[in-house]
């Protein structure tokens, strides 16, 4: 199980939090961004040191990036990709849970 997926999608949800908030004041952006981030990175480190809770963590972040997304997946393309991320992400941690359990 790799934890570079984590990684590289929890700084994406980071970097973008922060430019949505330097770009447009969002808040939302901001807070939304780092905290999904934050969730993946720690899923991330967990999955990296074997230790509970890194996939539990990694399909949460998955599961709350696909919901606060997909609503607005056509209304431009960053929401759309950001969709897929989630979608992706959460079929490949979900699965390798399964595969645990």
């Amino acid at each position: 199980m790799s934890a570079y997926p984590a990684y590289v999608i929890g700084s994406l949800c980071i970097v973008g939090g922060v430019a949505g908030f330097a770009r447009r004041r969002s808040v939302p952006s901001l807070l939304g961004g780092v905290s999904v981030g934050l969730l993946y990175l720690y899923g991330a480190d967990a999955i990296r040191k074997g230790a509970p809770n890194g996939l539990e963590a990694a399909c949460a972040a998955s599961a709350l990036l696909l919901i606060s997304s997909l609503p607005r997946a056509t209304k431009g393309p960053v929401p759309a990709m950001l969709a897929l991320l989630a979608t992706g992400a959460g079929a490949y941690y979900g699965r390798a849970y399964y595969a645990l359990r």
